[in-house]
């Protein structure tokens, strides 16, 4: 390797990072500067990708954890051909392919939005789950590398701890991440906050780890080499490197190593970016340029991949021929393309808890969709994922035959992983806990969300009912939190989120129907720990298809007085408060909307068969009344929860929080000025 070379085209990554930040007169010049070695060295020596098939499926992933640094990214991926210099000239610009903080586009070489410090590493600890998942499968035609970036900042985000810990006991020597090691943070010198050894702490959890400098580029070679041929461990490569490295003021003295470089562009932190590109071996004049050796450079390792990647598919296509059988149902896992499902043949008991209905769903999937992958942090026999877990088995260092990961106690960590095991492609990642315990996971799903990911998040437990366990555990306000999503869209247009709250096992069926069938955004699904009174209905499974459209009527009444909303546990309550009502010659009609936002996107028409334009409406929620505001119009009552919950059994608590059938009765009387 020619190291002067190698220098020159960090040199010239650097001066595109300074140049894009100057020109956007915002960003984040110095770390990208620091890391530029490393990022050279990995683009043009090791990453695998096809350069004429960016979604080629064995192609080694890259994912960046601090998104500041996306100028780095931006600025290599421009040397590879993914983006032009017209391109690097609009960073942090509207309309832009260059935002400030990357956003999902594989066909552009960027695998993950990132920007929340600590969840792109541990995305990236997903990818390499699902690399061995899919190896133990199909073999090494599939196999890859994964490669990560993380910061002084990611390794303290506590998310880290998480992802290294499972890393590390998953034996993923498939990982390695480079620790962007400059001493240097935001606002602080990284030894004002921490005195950690991080080498220690990553051996304790089973890495391999490499010091070296990262600003040498045959240093790093050297150890991503070695890296590569690690077969039983995650490595961290541990690189010292210069932040702000060859960045000079006006007399042409160095600013290397300054807070201030962090955040803001280099003439606002001391710099005078003329002498700095200069110094860097570029024309002030005409610093937008890749430079014709770099460029070379870059020319040659195409030439050298188009030659890897046909050799590998070459592989592929004996070992296609060998395995039609897998090669079809490889394909259709990268399709997307579900098997024929028969919903109707899961067996469901009567009144169950919609935990319970979700478990026996859950069963069926395991034994019929092949690319599903299921989590729990460390509550499978209460959250029932353990429905999926009796058909399959955990993930073991070495053995990746099952398809059960076992986060332990990391919500956010388990979130995270499963969407880094959704960005791989082909796989369906699902992760379950305790509702109230969403509260930690609400940064991933809200990045779950931003990238569209079809990510399927199962949460128990789902009001105050959980009783005895008292306040922590009982989910008051979440519900209502958690429906924003619903209310936003995603970048292509659609509902950035699908929540659904069955009322009954019927509807849990159809839940999970509608979330298999999700391929545009995140679902969540809320169940009950509590047994729920199936609806009444001749043909329940088949009346239960209809929450298809979020919300539909189950107690029907032309032309109604009144019209009950709820979903969940309320649903069979509100059905036995109007069958009294109807005693007092009031036509009550009953609708359960398990889904709200999706409710909310029908056409006007179809609202205003289910809940009448004109008419009394009266809304039940075990949460927040604002989670079913949206619902409302008109004159109109909702009765929830505005309180925390207390420790009692739930049928106490129905009773202290006025949740029975008597009090709710009286609250629509009331509403309704009857006296009857």
């Amino acid at each position: 390797m020619d190291a002067q070379l190698m220098n020159r085209a960090a040199d010239n990554i650097r001066v595109l990072i300074a140049e894009m930040v100057e020109k956007a007169k915002s960003g984040h010049p110095g770390g990208a500067m620091g890391g530029a070695d490393f990022i050279n060295v990995l683009y043009s020596q090791f990453m695998v990708y096809d350069p004429d098939d960016p979604m080629w499926i064995a192609r080694d992933r890259f994912f960046l954890d601090p998104g500041h640094m996306s100028t780095m990214l931006y600025s290599v991926l421009a040397l590879t051909g993914r983006y032009t210099i017209d391109e690097l000239q609009q960073f942090r610009q509207w309309g832009s392919v260059t935002p400030g903080h990357p956003e999902l586009d594989p066909g552009r070489g960027v695998e993950n939005s990132s920007g929340p410090l600590g969840q792109g590493h541990a995305m990236a600890v997903g990818a390499a789950i699902a690399e061995r998942f899919m190896a133990a499968r199909f073999g090494e035609v599939v196999a890859h590398k994964t490669y990560a970036f993380i910061s002084d900042g990611g390794i303290q985000e506590e998310v880290s701890q998480g992802a290294g810990r499972i890393a590390g006991k998953l034996g993923l020597s498939n990982l390695i991440m480079f620790y962007d090691s400059n001493k240097v943070q935001l606002s602080t010198m990284v030894e004002d906050v921490t005195e950690e050894d991080t080498a220690a702490k990553y051996r304790s959890w089973g890495w391999n780890v490499i010091d070296v400098d990262g600003t040498d580029p045959n240093a790093l070679a050297g150890a991503l080499e070695t890296a590569c041929a690690e077969e039983k461990r995650p490595t961290l490569i541990i690189g010292h490197t210069v932040m702000a490295r060859g960045a000079v003021d006006a007399t042409g003295n160095s600013i290397e190593g300054s807070i201030a470089t962090h955040g803001q562009p280099l003439s606002k932190a001391g710099a005078d970016i003329n002498k700095t590109v200069a110094n860097l071996g570029g024309d002030p004049e005409n610093p937008w340029k890749i430079w014709d050796d770099v460029a070379e450079l870059y020319a040659q390792r195409r030439q050298q991949l188009r030659q890897i990647v046909k050799e590998r598919r070459e592989a592929y296509d004996y070992w296609a021929k060998a395995n039609p059988e897998k090669d079809t149902e490889l394909k259709n896992w990268l399709s997307n393309k579900l098997p024929d499902l028969d919903w109707d043949s899961i067996q469901l008991k009567p009144d169950m808890a919609s935990r319970a209905a979700s478990a026996a769903v859950l069963g069926y999937l395991a034994q019929h969709v092949g690319n599903m992958i299921v989590s729990s942090a460390d509550l499978a026999n209460s959250d029932k994922t353990d429905g999926f877990l009796k058909y399959s088995h955990a993930f073991k260092a070495g053995d990746f035959s099952g398809a059960f990961l076992q986060s332990g106690v990391a919500e956010l960590t388990m979130a995270c992983l499963i969407n880094g095991i959704t960005l791989h492609g082909g796989l369906i990642g699902a992760c379950g806990t305790f509702f109230v315990f969403s509260d930690y996971m609400k940064p991933a799903i809200r990045m779950s969300a931003l990238m569209e990911l079809p990510v399927k998040f199962i949460y128990t437990h789902d009001a105050f009912r959980v009783g005895e366990d008292g306040p922590t555990h009982e989910p008051v306000e979440q519900e209502a939190q958690i429906r924003l999503l619903e209310q936003m869209d995603n970048f292509a247009g659609k509902q950035a989120a699908l929540v659904i709250r069955p009322c009954d096992s019927a509807e849990t069926v159809e839940a999970y129907r509608l979330a298999m069938n999700n391929w545009d955004s995140p679902t969540v699904l809320i169940f009950s720990r509590q047994n729920l009174e199936d609806l009444p209905g001749e043909n329940r499974r088949q009346e239960a298809a209809k929450a298809a459209h979020g919300g539909y009527v189950v107690r029907e009444e032309a032309n109604p007085d009144i019209t009950l909303v709820a979903n969940g546990s309320e649903v069979a309550l509100l059905y036995h408060v109007a069958e009294d009502l109807q005693k007092c010659g009031v036509k009550a009609r009953v609708v359960s909307v398990p889904s709200v936002g999706l409710f909310m996107r029908q056409p006007a028409g179809y609202r205003e068969s289910v809940i009448p334009k004109d008419g009394k409406i009266f809304g039940l929620t075990a949460g927040l009344p604002a989670a079913l505001m949206p619902l409302m119009h008109g004159d109109y009552e909702v009765f929830g929860l505005q309180r925390f919950g207390a420790s009692a059994p739930y049928k106490v608590l129905d009773e202290k929080f006025g949740f029975t059938q008597a009090n709710i009765l009286n609250k629509i009387k009331q509403f309704l000025g009857l006296s009857c």
